[in-house]
């Protein structure tokens, strides 16, 4: 069997799996966000719109108090630690460079929790553990480094500066995401929905590699691009 083809069959089971699951909770999630900045701030303030519980992390205690105050009565600010505690569901959104120390803070409040990551390793930046993410592959990297998390890779593709407009025409971007839990993954799509685009599995955390900048899968592109794109992969 053709490498692609066997990819494709592998997006495709996983994908029967997420829609056999019984439809999630109606009831608002609470969310912690370890990391604050354009990325974590943003899709943050999206879900606290959506009339999500949030609450926001960061190295800044005092630039999360702010933010939560503009943003109101369902926006929260604490500790990493705190955060991480609070959620249902926790998303990351840190240098990669940071992502060792915070496996190693955060390991009992992360346990069994849908993660969802949103880390992307820069060279440039983060130095040596990023070239050892990007051989190894960003999502099974990023497994490693928080072992218990429930992990799903999103938002990794998609500049952070057209994130909150996805609101304006629902469902016409895809959100290309990964994962091997498929509880996990049926929670973070909803949230991405939630957003207003469509979460688009393209397969398990292996497949996540793809999902970084610079990759075919970077940008915006509809749901269907995001599928034929995928089909390509392996």
């Amino acid at each position: 069997m053709k490498p692609q083809r066997r990819t494709l069959l592998k997006v495709a089971a996983a994908a029967l799996a997420v829609n056999a699951l019984p439809a999630a909770a109606q009831g608002k999630l609470k969310i912690g966000i370890v990391g604050s900045g354009n990325v974590g701030g943003g899709i943050g303030a999206a879900w606290v719109k959506a009339g999500h519980q949030v609450m926001f992390s960061s190295r800044d205690l005092e630039h999360d108090k702010a933010l939560a105050a503009r943003l109101g009565r369902n926006a929260r600010a604490g500790t990493p630690k705190d955060a991480a505690a609070f959620g249902d569901v926790v998303m990351i959104s840190v240098p990669y460079r940071a992502l060792p120390q915070l496996g190693k803070d955060l390991a009992r409040e992360l346990k069994g929790k849908a993660v969802i990551d949103t880390c992307n390793p820069f060279v440039g930046r983060d130095g040596d553990i990023a070239n050892w993410a990007r051989q190894k592959g960003a999502g099974l990297a990023s497994a490693e480094l928080l072992p218990g998390a429930r992990l799903v890779r999103a938002f990794n593709a998609i500049g952070a500066a057209r994130m909150g407009s996805a609101h304006e025409n629902p469902g016409k971007v895809g959100m290309p995401i990964a994962g091997d839990d498929p509880q996990a993954i049926q929670i973070a799509s909803r949230l991405i929905r939630d957003m207003g685009y469509e979460p688009v599995l393209i397969g398990n955390l292996a497949m996540g590699r793809h999902l970084i900048p610079g990759t075919p899968l970077s940008g915006e592109h509809s749901p269907d691009e995001i599928r034929k794109i995928a089909a390509t992969l392996k």
